[in-house]
């Protein structure tokens, strides 16, 4: 079993730093009129007034909260804070009149571009990556029910540790992040590990945070996944385990019952099988 000692030694600085700046790389950008701008700054200030006149918020408070602010950004912690505690209703919303499969948040830990493989692949991998082996297939096809040859899934997920490649040490660059092509029916075959379950950083802000309010900072495990076609709206969407731990609890509030898969266990292969089938809707 392969076994990884520096990987072990990820802290929430290098991750929060390595977020911030594939964040920053995207170039994010909004054609927002001035209005709008007013609008939504307005509401947002509006609602802080309101939560410090109904809290009786103290000057101690407000001291504290403005250290830990800027202790967020010193930390490259805001994907992360954003992505956990409200990257999930800024996705309901966006996806509210969806037909097709479900979707969910993306997280701080997608990595673009990654490597190219056939619809029956496996996802790159360490010699004897540890962890339960997993096959994970399906089906892509339009809301109309044609299937959709050619159709991009791109996947990656931590590893058994709770670790994501790119964001912790030690780690191949590419290791379980992939991005499949379906052929010509939609289909897909994937093997790749089961992740585990793993607590969001917790030396930094956010774990400050955590603390201070008695919260826990898991997320269960699951398999992320961006599924497009052309012509089609892009997925974004999380699959999780059926009985795994904080599957009921998740810190990040992403989890959704038509997400839970429930592998089962094929003694013939050794591994852990599931079908999903996404279903894209047109643009």
């Amino acid at each position: 079993m392969t076994t990884n000692l520096s990987e072990q030694t990820a802290t929430a600085a290098a991750s929060g730093a390595a977020a911030t700046q594939r964040f920053r790389e995207k170039q994010a950008t909004a054609a927002t009129s001035k209005e709008r701008v007013d609008a939504l700054a307005t509401e947002v200030i509006r609602a802080v007034h309101d939560v410090i006149r109904r809290q009786q918020v103290t000057y101690a408070e407000y001291d504290a909260l403005k250290a830990w602010l800027i202790q967020v950004g010193q930390d490259g912690e805001w994907p992360l804070f954003l992505d956990v505690w409200i990257e999930h209703v800024v996705e309901e919303v966006a996806n509210e009149d969806r037909q097709g499969s479900k979707g969910t948040i993306e997280g701080p830990y997608y990595v673009p571009d990654s490597p190219e493989l056939p619809a029956e692949a496996t996802l790159p991998m360490r010699p004897d990556e540890p962890g339960t082996p997993l096959l994970f297939q399906g089906q892509v096809t339009s809301v109309s029910g044609e299937a959709l040859a050619g159709a991009k899934i791109e996947m990656w997920h931590a590893d058994d540790l709770g670790y994501y490649s790119q964001y912790a040490p030690g780690l191949p660059e590419w290791n379980l992040r992939g991005t499949v092509i379906a052929d010509e029916q939609g289909r897909f075959k994937i093997r790749t590990v089961q992740p585990a379950p793993y607590q969001i950083p917790t030396d930094g802000a956010c774990g400050k945070l955590i603390a201070a309010a008695g919260w826990h900072a898991w997320r269960p495990a699951h398999l992320h996944l961006k599924v497009s076609a052309p012509g089609h709206q892009l997925i974004t969407t999380q699959l999780y385990f059926k009985g795994g731990a904080h599957v009921a609890d998740d810190i990040a509030q992403a989890v959704k019952p038509e997400l839970v898969l429930d592998p089962l266990p094929n003694p013939a292969s050794g591994a852990n099988e599931v079908t999903y089938d996404f279903v894209l809707d047109p643009r």
